[in-house]
């Protein structure tokens, strides 16, 4: 029956995946770029179901095959599994449980739209890459155990709470799951995918985001000498050299409506993104500020990610102040819709 339900919905899906799809390379490249963990303008109002039995079915595999690069296995997981490996490996065990919630609920979605994406461009492989003794996208009890020793039983007693009660959910738009992009915490407002990645999606729009600012380390501060400065940029930009005056080597040149760097000029005559520095100086997000002092580049910054979707940092504070997972999932990812999967 799902794919049944997957084939008569393919074309729709094709077409809001296909931008995306071209412009990160595929499946893979995809997850790297798209979930940035917490382990590590207004929009409208969101119109989304309330859990219950008037919310809409989405079909869904028996289950899901992932790939451990740490080990090289390649293994298959239920919904249930899959849900409480990613939350456990996405999101500290002592947020609020509608936090954890909506996380495993973001995270299974995630892959599920990858496992479309991979099947609409008819590619093979693993639904997700992960690597778990490393934390990355999944992790085993085993690895869990090991890392909180006598809190253990007590945490995973919330992960797979939280993860068993919302495993059931996946969100959709038009009857999809979605690209469910979350982040550890923005600048106080989320990005649009547009200003991040070149293609925009209806759910993926900016939306307030305050707890984000009382987070720990919601801003930093980084600090690089002229020749640290000159071989990082040399590194991402080999055709540009950094001459003179380092006073004149940067300049913010443009950024989005929620506050992210879309354009720095660097030395004279070439623009890069402001993802791109990021990626280049190691970042902790794209909404920075640069002074120069005469001895040293200092970059404050705001936020951890790339900003779009889903805020973990936020969607504990929303928690705290008596948001449900599915009250906090319709904030970030406006539009949406909570459904029930069903193999």
């Amino acid at each position: 029956m799902g794919r049944q339900l997957l084939l008569t919905g393919i074309f729709t899906a094709f077409v809001l995946l296909l931008p995306l799809l071209a412009l990160v390379g595929g499946p893979a490249q995809m997850q790297s770029q798209l979930a940035e963990n917490a382990s590590s303008q207004p929009a409208q109002p969101a119109a989304q179901s309330q859990p219950g039995d008037q919310a809409p079915v989405v079909a869904e595999p028996e289950s899901y095959t992932l790939y451990d690069r740490g080990s090289g296995e390649t293994f298959t997981v239920d919904a249930r599994q899959l849900a409480r490996g990613m939350l456990a490996a996405e999101m500290p065990p002592t947020f609020h449980p509608e936090a954890l919630k909506a996380q495993a609920v973001a995270g299974h979605t995630y892959v599920s739209y990858l496992r479309r994406l991979r099947e609409a461009a008819g590619q093979e492989g693993p639904d997700l890459e992960c690597d778990a003794a490393n934390w990355q996208s999944y992790t085993t009890q085993e690895a869990f155990y090991q890392r909180y020793g006598e809190l253990a039983d007590a945490y995973w007693q919330a992960i797979c709470q939280a993860a068993d009660q919302v495993s059931a959910y996946l969100l959709t738009y038009q009857g999809q799951p979605i690209l469910a992009a979350y982040c550890s915490m923005s600048n106080g407002q989320t990005e649009d995918a547009a200003n991040v990645w070149s293609a925009g999606l209806p759910y993926l729009t900016p939306v307030e985001s305050f707890g984000d600012t009382l987070a720990p380390d919601y801003e930093t501060q980084v600090t690089f000498t002229p020749q640290e400065l000159s071989q990082a940029v040399a590194a991402a930009w080999p055709q540009l050299t950094l001459e003179g005056d380092p006073s004149g080597w940067l300049e913010v040149a443009a950024r989005s409506p929620s506050g992210y760097v879309t354009q720095v000029r660097l030395g004279e005559g070439l623009t890069v993104h402001g993802k791109e520095l990021r990626a280049a100086l190691g970042l902790r997000s794209a909404d920075f500020d640069l002074g120069w002092d005469g001895q040293v580049f200092t970059f404050t910054v705001r936020g951890y990610g790339h900003g779009v979707g889903f805020s973990q940092y936020g969607a504990d504070y929303m928690a705290r102040q008596g948001a449900t997972f599915d009250e906090i999932l319709a904030h970030y990812y406006p539009g949406s819709t909570l459904a029930m999967a069903a193999a």
